[in-house]
């Protein structure tokens, strides 16, 4: 049986005990850095220097920087349609997505990608995807790769709630379940797939609850809650990384923005909205370490100014690099050297 813990202890959040002050600003940052980066994203497609669509996860940013915090550059992750949140959690460079963005030649993918498809195989981004559930399957066989490698490699899957009720879903965790993979599949359940509320789509009230039918550990927390959230993945990923196979995390959270640029959020209500945005993670996060002492307002206010000025630099960046060449055009893309 496990000792108690002094009441002192078990009344401090988990975050608190269990990271230092530099990993938890650092944290805090990301955090910052993921919504102003969306913010400045959103900003330059109104100005019309990004063309397509982009799908973004302002007031999720807990859900990515708790997920990723027991992580190194060798575990892995994969991630969805609604990415760049995930991707700066695992210490991306902000000017090569925004010029990602632009379609330039300085781009994670050189340009061709765009929003939906940024990866950074060397800090073990996999990519995003575009396919609803699209990450689920690779997860799972970058899972097995680290199993039969003997690395110790954890993966985590990102993906939507409206994947839970895709094929691949089941197939994925029935398959990490038999063969005791590490890798954990995190759920960032913000209510609607599309326009479609999880009320009216998914038969469970938690979607953890589909843990069960392939016997692994599912908890759902409070996806805005970085403490919570942090405990639920560290909890998931020392259970994988221990041999012991994959486990189910449901963040429930909610995204601020339409489903994407095309979204005009005729389905939720203003004040289902506003709601949501009272509970702001950013807020609760700097609420959290403010309380403990752990930062300064003085510091707060830094860290706000610094971050500002990263975002405009990498905009900056994005803006002066060159576009990839039309000679190159199928480069990267097909496979070159074959015979005609």
């Amino acid at each position: 049986m496990e000792k108690s813990r002094p009441m002192s202890e078990v009344n401090i959040p988990y975050a608190i005990r269990a990271y230092s002050p530099e990993a938890l600003k650092a944290a805090l940052r990301k955090m910052i850095l993921i919504r102003k980066f969306e913010e400045g994203a959103e900003d330059c497609y109104t100005r019309g220097l990004i063309h397509g669509t982009m799908h973004l996860s302002i007031g999720q940013e807990a859900s990515a920087v708790g997920s990723c915090m027991s992580l190194s550059d060798e575990d892995k992750i994969t991630s969805t349609h609604r990415g760049h949140g995930h991707c700066i959690a695992k210490n991306a460079d902000l000017g090569k997505m925004f010029a990602e963005f632009f379609g330039k030649d300085t781009g994670y993918c050189r340009g061709r990608g765009g929003s939906m498809h940024i990866a950074d195989v060397a800090k073990g981004n996999l990519g995003a995807n575009g396919i609803v559930g699209g990450g689920l399957p690779i997860a799972v066989g970058a899972a097995l790769s680290a199993k039969r490698l003997g690395t110790g490699a954890v993966t985590i899957c990102f993906f939507g709630d409206g994947a839970n009720n895709e094929g691949a879903f089941h197939e994925a965790l029935n398959m990490a379940a038999v063969w005791k993979l590490p890798v954990v599949f995190v759920c960032e359940n913000n209510k609607y797939g599309m326009s479609t509320s999880t009320e009216r789509s998914t038969a469970v009230k938690n979607i953890a609850e589909r843990a069960a039918a392939y016997s692994m550990p599912g908890v759902t927390v409070d996806g805005n809650d970085f403490s919570a959230v942090s405990e639920a993945v560290d909890t998931a990923v020392t259970h994988a990384r221990a041999g012991n196979g994959p486990s189910l995390v449901e963040n429930l959270t909610y995204r601020w923005r339409g489903h994407s640029k095309s979204d005009r959020n005729r389905y939720r209500t203003k004040e289902e909205i506003s709601d949501w945005m009272e509970r702001d993670p950013i807020l609760q996060m700097t609420e959290l370490l403010l309380s403990h002492k752990v930062i300064s307002e003085a510091e707060v206010e830094t860290l706000q100014a610094e971050t500002t000025q990263v975002i405009k630099d990498a905009i900056e960046f994005a803006a002066a690099s060159p576009a990839p060449e039309i000679e190159d055009a199928i480069r990267f893309v097909y496979n070159e050297g074959t015979a005609a």
